[in-house]
């Protein structure tokens, strides 16, 4: 038996375009392996590219800075506008009665001022009608437990804490995926820094929350996709040694305890907010072409049948079915409820069966449906909706604050001030990052570049689904959910520009020089934008040089 090998390919300082991290660029490889043991699993391992990145401080280390900085950023001034900022009207007050009653309630009309007061407890003794589920409700109200209800601080402390945590977290998948600390540090760094990732940091809305679930599982799904190969590689080592055939339908996968964390944790993304759906299809369908890839590549017989039965249909019960669990799972407090919304909708329609548990399930079967009507009929105007068409480019941002100061109030200086929150990203990420796409679209397809595919995979599960509801009142904000592998297209091209290690010396530094210069300039446009992505007072004159488009105002 073999162990694996700490280390067994030596970390790439930045990608090399011709060595995809999947192999999906080289076919099947059908010679026979080395006879012995060692060159046959450094073979197999070679062709899995099933390598783990060495232990690295300087990577850790990194990774930990640029999440200090985003720390500091999403928490610095945080409770500085004492006021419910756009949907936090309704988020923040669904989150304080679910904690107090389990279940949403509802308030009197035009309350905000009531509640932005600190009188919490006004609530009414119905339940509220909402048409989203309430994890990422209860998650705000956690930071409201913590720090209190009559406090900005805990509206918005967990979106700032998870709003942090995905920039480590994107640090980390970004290394692992691309086998470089170089492409997962640019993409941390610029999901730190951009409009649209600290304006959803710095509110409590539901889709950064969806973003978080989301990457965490694409996470969970890569450490499965290496263990899985290592397996793989090892496995048929063993069977090399002992002179065996494979099993009819391949080597086992064993036990994948990461891809059931996957599932639950795409459960969660759905718990927030039912466009975490997408992700859970889209990651399903990847793992399972990880897997069929693999079984090809070292060469397995029948690897189609054998990968659908060893690997889809267990990934469709690990994932679908935690992921359906879990989701039950957030409904508990409405279950509990006798108060809740459409709590007994079932007996109500006159179909219920008498069956406590089972006219439970019908009323929420019932209520899912109400729920989904709203959102496919949702077509009413609103001045900032926005076709998703136009989203990467930022055309139509979405306002979420905005006030005006005459001279002398709120430090007015002059004779009128504006204080904006507007969730527009960094102009220069966005607009470098659609080229950049289009740019990863092209290597995909023309390299069969599995890295790519795999960035890809992400966006198209929280992108692409908004081309179908074009005409439903939607929002350039929802980008927030897909923007990590956005982050990671546009590092990806980045890392390309500067080039491999063992390219040509002068290349790489003028690549070096070119993409540090433009990370630089990143930072600057940030740190220009930062008043009003933070509701900061300034003057008509200095607003008016940050609105770069007619279609901002």
């Amino acid at each position: 038996m073999h162990t694996e090998e700490e280390g067994s390919r030596p970390e790439d300082t930045v990608l090399s375009a011709d060595a995809p991290s999947d192999g999906s660029a080289a076919g099947p490889a059908h010679a026979a392996p080395p006879a012995d043991p060692d060159t046959a699993l450094a073979s197999f391992r070679r062709r899995l590219h099933t390598f783990d990145l060495p232990l690295s401080r300087m990577a850790w280390a990194g990774a930990m800075a640029v999440f200090g900085l985003a720390l500091v950023l999403r928490l610095w001034g945080l409770g500085s506008i004492g006021e419910l900022i756009f949907d936090e009207t309704y988020y923040v007050k669904d989150a304080y009665a679910l904690t107090q009653e389990g279940v949403e309630m509802s308030w009197p009309d035009e309350h905000d001022a009531v509640f932005e007061a600190g009188d919490v407890d006004t609530y009414e003794e119905t339940g509220s009608y909402v048409v989203h589920p309430p994890l990422g409700k209860w998650l705000i109200g956690a930071g409201m437990t913590l720090v209190g209800a009559d406090s900005p601080w805990g509206w918005r402390l967990s979106s700032a804490l998870l709003g942090a945590v995905s920039v480590l977290m994107l640090a980390r998948i970004g290394r692992r995926l691309f086998r470089s600390t170089t492409v997962g540090l640019i993409a941390a760094l610029l999901l730190a820094i951009d409009g649209v990732a600290l304006v959803h940091s710095r509110t409590s809305l539901l889709d950064p929350f969806v973003m978080f679930f989301a990457l965490a599982a694409f996470g969970a799904l890569l450490i499965d996709r290496d263990r899985f190969r290592e397996r793989l590689a090892l496995a048929a080592v063993d069977l090399q040694e002992l002179g065996q055939d494979p099993p009819a339908l391949g080597i086992s996968g064993g036990p994948r305890p990461w891809r059931l964390l996957a599932g639950v944790l795409l459960g969660m993304a759905c718990s927030v907010k039912w466009s975490g759906l997408y992700f859970l299809a889209v990651f399903g369908i990847m793992t399972v072409l990880w897997d069929w890839w693999a079984r090809r590549t070292i060469g397995q017989r029948d690897w189609l049948v054998g990968g659908l039965v060893r690997d889809a249909v267990p990934a469709f019960v690990a994932m679908v079915g935690t992921a359906a669990v879990t989701y039950l799972a957030s409904w508990a407090g409405w279950f509990a409820s006798s108060v809740g919304y459409h709590r007994e909708l079932a007996a109500e329609r006159g179909v219920d069966t008498g069956n406590g548990v089972l006219d439970s399930l019908l009323s929420l079967w019932l209520y899912h449906r109400q729920a989904y009507a709203f959102h496919v009929g949702l077509d009413s105007e609103h001045p900032y909706q926005a076709h998703p068409a136009g989203w990467l480019l930022q055309l139509r941002p979405t306002n979420f604050y905005y006030r005006s100061f005459d001279y002398g109030e709120n430090g007015c200086e002059v004779a009128e001030c504006g204080a904006h929150i507007l969730s527009v990203g960094n102009p220069l990420i966005w607009w470098l990052g659609t080229l950049a796409l289009a740019v990863t679209v092209v290597l995909a397809i023309w390299r069969r570049d599995g890295r790519a595919w795999a960035a890809l995979a992400g966006l198209a599960a929280g992108y692409l689904p908004w081309l179908l509801y074009s005409e439903r009142t939607i929002f350039t904000f929802y980008v927030i959910a897909f923007e990590p592998w956005f982050l990671l297209c546009l590092a990806y091209v980045m890392a390309l520009v500067i080039g491999p290690r063992g390219a040509d010396g002068e290349r790489r530094l003028a690549g070096g020089l070119f993409v540090g210069s433009l990370l630089v300039l990143i930072v600057l446009v940030s740190a220009f934008f930062w008043p009003v992505w933070t509701g900061q007072v300034l003057d008509l004159e200095q607003w008016r040089y940050r609105m770069w488009l007619p279609s901002w105002t």
